[in-house]
């Protein structure tokens, strides 16, 4: 008896010390609802601790926009004799951007000891379709608060515009306020232009039938530039709701209670059809829609090296931004110019609407008519789903009052045909007979003639000497003219940039616009394969140096997301300065 009583008392002691020991580890945690959450979700965070603490410091929730908290609570109960103590710390928090993100350390003191709590990662995707939000006001906002993403087709043709319109539709009794987007669709394998919304206005419309407050929110035209599935990214917008409450003020007024909701528009999928392959005629160069070709000369009749104007446009409706005109094709025998390219192009709810032009400087060298063939240019019209081919008319151009050629040529090519040349004395004028006289040598010595040939080795000298100084100076500002030469390719794309500084939007638009017409008219690329990634591919190929094109990718994606956030001029102002440097270095490396 007296061993099992030493036994019992034992067991006591170490169950007691056990639980003492136990009761002594403080903890201090933080724990969230869930780790992956969508930018239109809500995240609860709790700091948990086991011990009453003091001076209480939460993290700077860096990424995250506090929407709820801090709420204290605490739990302290008696189960079987044991104590459990509890006290939490409980905020709500909405993020403010996508990727990943940190919930940092938070901390406490207790018993005169800090204690930190271990950081949590958070991953932030795009909206998702249900919220699921836990507030039970937030349900009737999901009843009467809705972003709607209408598209005006479903399955285009490669090239066909689709116009987007995202509308915002509310209606009592809720009420909204400081609408604001936190994630923009990049629109990525389209060509996009967003039509401006000078003031946002509250209209009345219809959603599944019932009567709403609609809001215009954006309006966009997108040509697709790839086939199959794509996506259109959701547009996401946070907003305050004031939402009504069951309590009334003093006056007998329901009081309104202010709440920040975040609505996503959902992911729009187009099926986008390649063009038919099927009577594609060889011209074809990637333009859908339906247009007009004209060729206008400015003379049909003139002096021989006097010059004319010819000008090849295109007017119609369609993706005439993407379009290349075809080249005019004139006689050997006249001096043609580069062309001068020009576009009048506005933008509308059903696409592109206006006309491109090239202005061709002729000047013909020898008399003689000479016929302009015609020029011909395929497009596809996706109404009709057929390739129609259009020609200029058949013209010519009289040139009299010049020199005639001495070998005639072909009119269409301007090649010539080999013609028997009669043999003549070309060297005639040079006289054969000398009259050599002998020279005195008295006369020679001391004469002007004798010091002057005697000077001329050193003047011969110092000629060359001066010649290859002027060479090497040249050298050395080869690389200065090189610049100077790009610089001024860079200004003549980008001019129509250049004056819409006082216009962000026209100023993006012509900026991009003057970068794909340089990079089309310097790498030869077919409208099938104009795309971001195969500029990206051919530049890598042509061995331009990785942070050019960088550069340049990085140019094009500030364009698209320019026009959308608010500028200073000198941003506007730098891009400009970055694009004529990226056109020098891609001039140069070319």
């Amino acid at each position: 008896m007296m061993r099992i009583r030493i036994w019992t008392s034992g067991i006591f002691l170490m169950l007691f010390l056990g639980s003492f020991s136990l009761w002594g580890q403080v903890e201090f945690r933080a724990q969230v609802s869930k780790k992956r959450l969508g930018i239109n979700e809500r995240l609860r965070v709790d700091f948990v601790m086991n011990q009453n603490g003091d001076d209480f410091s939460p993290p700077s929730f860096s990424g995250f926009q506090v929407v709820g908290g801090p709420n204290q609570s605490i739990s302290n109960s008696w189960v079987n004799g044991k104590r459990t103590f509890s006290k939490t710390y409980t905020y709500f928090l909405t993020p403010e951007r996508k990727g990943k993100l940190k919930i940092g350390q938070a901390q406490i003191t207790i018993d005169g000891e800090v204690f930190k709590s271990v950081p949590i990662d958070v991953t932030v995707t795009a909206a998702v379709k249900n919220p699921g939000e836990t507030d039970q006001d937030l349900v009737n906002i999901e009843d009467n608060l809705h972003l709607v993403a209408e598209i005006s087709k479903a399955s285009p043709y490669l090239n066909e515009a689709v116009t987007v319109v995202y509308k915002l539709y509310f209606r009592s009794p809720l009420s909204i306020s400081n609408p604001r987007e936190v994630d923009t669709p990049t629109f990525s394998n389209f060509w996009s232009h967003i039509i401006r919304i000078p003031q946002l206005r509250v209209e009345q419309g219809t959603y599944k039938g019932e009567s709403y407050n609609v809001v215009v929110w954006r309006k966009a035209v997108l040509y697709p530039q790839k086939t199959g599935a794509l996506d259109i990214e959701p547009l996401t917008v946070r907003l305050n709701v004031d939402i009504p409450t069951r309590r009334r003020d003093f006056f007998g007024n329901r009081v309104y209670r202010p709440v920040q909701h975040t609505l996503t528009s959902g992911t729009r999928k187009l099926r986008v059809k390649p063009l038919p392959e099927s009577g594609k005629p060889e011209s074809f160069n990637g333009a859908v829609g339906k247009f007009e070709l004209d060729l206008i000369l400015s003379k049909e009749s003139l002096k021989a090296s006097e010059s004319f104007q010819a000008q090849l446009k295109l007017s119609g409706q369609g993706n005439l931004k993407l379009v290349q005109l075809p080249q005019l094709v004139l006689p050997g025998t006249m001096e043609v110019y580069e062309p001068e390219h020009s576009e009048q192009v506005k933008t509308y709810l059903s696409g592109m609407r206006g006309s491109i032009q090239d202005q061709y400087t002729v000047v013909p060298q020898y008399q003689g008519q000479y016929p302009i063939p015609p020029v011909e240019f395929s497009y596809f019209d996706p109404k009709e789903e057929v390739y129609k081919s259009i020609r200029t008319a058949a013209l010519s151009v009289d040139v009299y009052d010049g020199p005639v050629a001495q070998t005639p040529t072909n009119p269409l090519t301007g090649a010539g045909v080999k013609k028997e040349v009669p043999q003549t004395n070309t060297f005639r004028f040079i006289g054969l007979n000398t009259a050599l006289q002998p020279i005195n040598g008295a006369y020679f010595w001391n004469s002007g003639l004798f010091y002057g040939l005697l000077v001329l080795p050193f003047l011969i000298y110092f000629i060359i000497w001066m010649v290859i100084r002027k060479q090497q100076a040249f050298q050395s500002d080869r690389g200065a003219v090189l610049q100077r030469e790009s610089n001024r390719l860079a200004k003549k794309y980008l001019s129509s940039a250049q004056k819409s500084l006082n216009d962000k939007g026209h100023f993006y638009e012509a900026l991009e616009r003057a970068m794909f017409q340089y990079l089309r008219s310097k790498l030869r690329i077919e409208m099938d394969g104009f795309s971001k990634e195969r500029i990206a591919s051919i530049l890598a190929e042509r061995k331009v140096a990785a942070e050019d094109i960088k550069a340049l990718q990085s140019l094009l994606m500030r364009c698209d997301q320019a026009r959308f956030t608010p500028l200073e001029a000198s941003a506007m102002e730098n891009d400009y300065q970055e694009a004529t440097q990226i056109i020098a270095k891609l001039d140069r490396a070319l």
